[in-house]
């Protein structure tokens, strides 16, 4: 539901991809049964797959989104302290 032009911001965001991957490591593999509000009976993974579109997976793929934006961190972090030292004495 997320507005077609806003899209990109769900893909360059770290926090969206966390929740991801706890959603779909957490759910994404349950094969309990669950009563929705409507009174149809379906399982865990597939409320998780169908109503919130996540894909257990697509997992493998989050952990290295996320390795790289750690990475990605670290690195500009260590580049701004090294270049952008601006205590000159």
């Amino acid at each position: 539901m997320i507005p077609g032009w806003w899209i990109w911001y769900y893909w360059i965001c770290p926090v969206a991809w966390t929740v991801y991957g706890i959603i779909t490591a957490q759910y994404g593999d349950v094969n309990d049964k669950i009563d929705l509000m409507n009174g149809n009976t379906t399982t865990v993974r597939l409320y998780v797959e169908e109503r919130l579109g996540y894909d257990h997976d697509f997992l493998g793929v989050v952990a290295t989104v996320l390795v790289a934006f750690s990475l990605f961190f670290a690195l500009m972090y260590a580049f701004c302290i090294k270049y952008l030292n601006f205590q000159h004495r």
